[in-house]
């Protein structure tokens, strides 16, 4: 219920939009790289490795399968969090598999559901593949959640290696 004199519309403060990896995304990437953020992933990476991404994640910029983007909110142009997707070979078929992440200062309010479903709509015009995975490890409830309500099938539980030479359960979505 809204009061008589509150607008109809009032402006999302955590609408987001999504825009291609660049240059000066280093600081976000180091932010992503947290221990409360790598928790399922192995942990934090180096320094080393994290500006070896983040060149990575520039260079997608020209791709034509995988694409890394930010997540800024619409509000401030503030960089909140990652999505991305990249092709894999998954039971001797090439697919997309799926990625995200929101700091934690903005985690919970929607704007990872809102930036993924940004970056399936993009995979799915693009149509090189037919499937598209997400692997989130059996332990992160949020990202287990998060591909349940965008409509993704649960495969089942699948040993996955990420990053090389760690082994985690997974969810296949």
């Amino acid at each position: 219920m809204t009061s008589s004199n509150a607008p109809d519309k009032m402006p999302n403060a955590y609408a987001v939009h999504i825009e291609m990896w660049g240059k000066g995304d280093l600081p976000l990437l180091q932010q992503l790289n947290a221990p409360e953020m790598t928790a399922h992933l192995g942990g934090p990476e180096s320094a080393a490795k994290i500006a070896d991404r983040q060149t990575r994640y520039e260079q997608l910029a020209n791709s034509t399968t995988d694409k890394m983007f930010k997540i800024v909110l619409d509000a401030t142009g503030e960089s909140v969090g990652s999505v991305g997707y990249w092709e894999r070979t998954w039971h001797g078929e090439q697919v997309l598999e799926m990625g995200w992440g929101v700091i934690p200062a903005f985690q919970g309010r929607g704007i990872a559901s809102a930036a993924t479903s940004q970056a399936i709509a993009m995979a799915r015009s693009e149509g090189a593949h037919r499937f598209l995975h997400a692997f989130p490890s059996v332990e992160n409830q949020p990202s287990n959640a998060l591909c349940q309500r965008l409509g993704f099938t649960c495969l089942g539980e699948v040993e996955f290696e990420y990053p090389a030479g760690h082994f985690m359960q997974c969810n296949d979505w």
